[in-house]
């Protein structure tokens, strides 16, 4: 991603008080991964949205496709035999996107570490500021 960062992310106007259910055409890992992500971003920092609910099941399916294509490489291996030799399995490529969707879409919903640490997501009673300065 290029460009600025906004200095701080703001809770949504209009926070979730219950969870949604999972859209039906996510997997059952998808749905699972919905359920914990729900729960951390309605319980814990307040800040999931009707707005969020697409970045979440975009998430979630991200979730469930880097855990299958880890499955499949777990099952056949990272690598195999072509007419011209040995071949990179199509499922690394596919897990790598995978993860790549993970960290920018968890990102984008404030499941990162980076993303928890900025000054817009802590909470106002943390003794502990954001800048480090005693200011």
């Amino acid at each position: 991603m290029r460009g600025r960062r906004p200095a701080t992310v703001s809770p949504g106007t209009s926070p979730l008080n219950r969870a949604p259910p999972a859209p039906a055409w996510l997997s059952t890992v998808a749905k699972g991964e919905w359920r914990r992500a729900c729960r951390i971003l309605m319980e814990e920092r307040r800040t999931l949205t009707a707005a969020d609910l697409p970045t979440l099941a975009a998430y979630c399916a991200a979730v469930a496709q880097v855990q299958e294509a880890t499955q499949i490489l777990a099952r056949e291996g990272l690598t195999f035999s072509g007419p011209q030799g040995p071949k990179r399995h199509p499922a690394v490529g596919i897990r790598h996107d995978g993860m790549t969707q993970v960290r920018q879409l968890g990102g984008e919903l404030g499941l990162t570490p980076m993303s928890r640490s900025r000054p817009g997501l802590r909470s106002d009673d943390d003794p502990e500021d954001a800048s480090g300065l005693d200011l």
